[in-house]
């Protein structure tokens, strides 16, 4: 009965692992075993899902693949060996010789949008049903749909026609195509394709020798009319007519496996990789892949015909495990250096700002406290000093409680969605092999937070004094969700009047507002109904009824400028690994250190932690007691320079044009910033008020 609604709720929620060509099922629950794999893929990327299927719904599992995957994948490490042992000895399993090649969305480093793959003019299939993408791949816009590429495996076929294209440039519609074919041409975008779930990669040499495997290939590329060619255009000297576009119309694709030994299974493929190569054929009908390449001028007027073609080879490789096939791709971007640098760097800021906090803690703080409780007659404590003096107001109720309770309460769902993500990532759970699975595995995250987010935003605001209940209940569960979901429609529009397959699907959209008001906004009315049922935060000190004036205050105390200053060394802590996560985004780069991401994730929390304390301290010995406010702004502030760093990157990085395309990126970049604002700002926050509440519990006052 459990694994039965567990299968139905996530068949639902389409928490799902998508992998081409893995599997299909066969008996009367296959709709079940479908919600199971679903449920199971999210954390634990299925590699328990057909044992399960089987104990509890007695289906078979049949392998569509000569070389299918089996399901268990390189992202459960340390255990696949006990899952393939399972698998392969339980399940009974029937060998096809065909191999399918599936083809994704195609996207470009020059614009932020990305196309389908049926938008180009290409070679399509039959109309074959669509494999389903879940909610991670939606929203990158991903799109993955069967090719007319079959193989048969270990089949080796040499210059194999697939289909003609045929263009008249005074057919309004055929020349409406053949401009946008250029325009993708120009703007260098990439095909990528997908063989057993991994991709088609085009390995080529870059500086020093050194070869790296790009996970998509061009369309094509285009020189100048001073005869300078761009993109892909360099490696070959061919390409070399002014004005030109030169279309990348064939592939050479080599296919690598190995033939699994006293196993019944056969033969498992470990690795695709292609080149693409541009032939302007004698006969369209009967391409013998020889000749000039396809070059079509600019200013080309009057009909062309465009054939493509592909040959296949299969070549066995013992060497590489199938548990190890992505290893190439990951080893050919050399940034383990340059990650050691950034920790390293990270570390030389933690520890200094943990000396700091340590002296003041171990020396000053002590000193302090040791003076204060010694002070026996009223003549010594009318000369009280320092951060003492304000104990009557520290725990002031501060000016726009509602928002800061909201803000907490907001801060925390995205505090724990953060790390409990993270966490999964670190352990292997989400790799790059699982298409959408991080973002699928942190929306779901989100929505099931809702919790904790009232909770913390009611108990806040209850011990801040707060009576209107009804309004904070509403605003922690609407204000900051419904600003991001606000800015993120306004994007998902442009999208759609650009024809982008970025742009979400109104069914989509409405699961998503379904998710929201009918899960997290239910959780969160119920994290704030015990929130406000417990009774207020105890503070160690009784609060005065009237006011402290506050004093004059120096320049480096005065908020402003502590605020400015906090920020800096939590930013320092992360810029360098802030680079390849943005490099991951806009410029579709393969993200998968996700361990060192995780070390910083800690080391930027005790970072913002520590700094925050550290200034806290500075302006409670001013006698300024309004740290509420100051200590949530002062670790946010490091949002501030994510946002003036993301700046920087679009102008000196990227070389993205178009209004769309700078839209879109600025939109979704307010979007980052607002989530790490709240995200940086809850840390600040709850420790400076653990380090408030420890000092004055220590201090005897009268």
């Amino acid at each position: 009965m459990t694994a039965s609604l567990s299968c139905l709720f996530c068949y639902i929620l389409q928490v799902s692992s998508f992998r081409p060509g893995s599997f299909t099922v066969s008996g009367q629950f296959k709709k079940c075993l479908c919600g199971c794999w679903r449920l199971l893929s999210f954390p634990l990327q299925g590699c328990c899902c057909e044992i399960l299927a089987r104990s509890f719904l007695s289906v078979k599992v049949e392998s569509k693949l000569a070389s299918s995957s089996r399901t268990c994948d390189v992202s459960c490490p340390g255990w696949p060996s006990v899952v393939f042992f399972f698998f392969f000895f339980f399940f009974p399993l029937s060998l096809k010789s065909e191999i399918e090649l599936f083809v994704n969305r195609l996207d470009s480093v020059e614009s932020v949008l990305p196309y389908e793959y049926t938008a180009f003019d290409f070679c399509s299939a039959p109309s074959e049903k669509r494999p389903s993408e879940n909610l991670g791949q939606v929203l990158f816009g991903e799109r993955i749909e069967p090719s007319p590429y079959k193989f048969k495996f270990r089949v080796n076929e040499e210059c194999s026609h697939v289909c003609t294209k045929n263009y008249n440039t005074e057919k309004q519609e055929e020349k409406i195509k053949l401009d946008f074919l250029k325009k993708g041409m120009l703007l260098n975008y990439q095909h990528h394709w997908i063989v057993d779930n991994m991709p088609v990669t085009w390995c080529y040499e870059v500086e020093a020798s050194q070869k790296f495997c790009n996970p998509g290939f061009p369309i094509g590329c285009y020189v100048t009319e001073a005869s300078q060619p761009k993109d892909a255009c360099v490696v070959n000297t061919d390409f070399n007519a002014r004005d030109t576009f030169y279309l990348f119309n064939h592939v050479d694709i080599t296919i690598f496996y190995h033939v699994v030994e006293n196993e019944a299974a056969g033969a498992r493929l470990v690795t695709a990789k292609m080149q693409p190569r541009s032939f302007k054929h004698t006969n369209s009908d009967h391409p013998d892949c020889t000749g000039e390449p396809m070059g079509i001028n600019n200013k080309f007027t009057g009909e062309l015909k465009v054939a493509y073609t592909y040959s296949v080879k299969f070549v066995e490789d013992k060497n590489i495990r199938w548990a190890s096939r992505w290893d190439y791709i990951l080893e050919s971007m050399p940034h383990t250096n340059i990650q050691w640098f950034s920790i390293m760097n990270s570390l030389v800021i933690v520890l200094f700002l943990s000396g700091m906090v340590a002296m003041i803690m171990l020396r000053t703080l002590h000193k302090d406290i040791a003076r204060y409780n010694q002070m026996d007659s009223v003549e010594d404590a009318q000369e009280e000093f320092g951060w003492k003096l304000v104990h009557g107001d520290v725990f002031r109720p501060p000016r726009k409680g509602m928002l800061l309770s909201v803000f907490l309460g907001s801060g925390t769902q995205i505090f724990i969605m953060t790390f409990v993500t993270l966490f999964f990532a670190c352990l292997g759970f989400l790799s790059p092999a699982n298409r959408g699975a991080l973002m699928t595995c942190a929306v779901v995250l989100w929505v099931l937070l809702g919790t904790p987010a009232g909770y913390v935003a009611a108990r806040f605001y209850k011990s801040f004094g707060g009576e209107k209940w009804k309004t904070n209940v509403l605003l922690t569960a609407f204000l900051c969700p419904g600003v991001v979901f606000a800015d993120f429609f306004l994007m998902n529009l442009i999208l759609w009047g650009e024809g982008s397959s970025a742009a979400m699907p109104f069914g989509t959209l409405v699961a998503i507002l379904a998710l929201w008001f009918c899960i997290s906004v239910p959780l969160t009315f119920i994290g704030a109904y015990f929130g406000f049922k417990r009774s207020a935060i105890e503070h160690p000190v009784r609060t005065n009824q009237i006011p402290r004036q506050i004093p004059e205050q120096s320049f480096y105390t005065r908020p402003l400028p502590g605020i400015i200053m906090g920020g800096i060394l939590p930013f320092g802590c992360i810029f360098i690994q802030l680079f390849f996560i943005l490099n991951s985004i806009w410029s579709h780069q393969m993200y998968y250190m996700f361990g060192f991401l995780f070390l910083v994730f800690i080391i930027l929390v005790i970072t913002c932690s520590e700094a925050t304390i550290l200034l806290c301290y500075f302006h409670l010995c001013a006698e300024d007691y309004h740290w509420q406010w100051r200590s949530f702004l002062t670790s946010g502030f490091t949002a501030i320079y994510f946002l003036v760093y993301a700046i920087h990157y679009f102008y000196s990085k990227l070389q993205i044009s178009g209004m769309a395309s700078t839209i879109l990126y600025f939109g979704y970049t307010m979007i980052m910033a607002l989530i790490f604002f709240l995200f940086t700002g809850t840390i600040g926050f709850f420790a400076c008020f653990w380090f408030v509440t420890k000092i004055y519990s220590v201090v005897k006052v009268d």
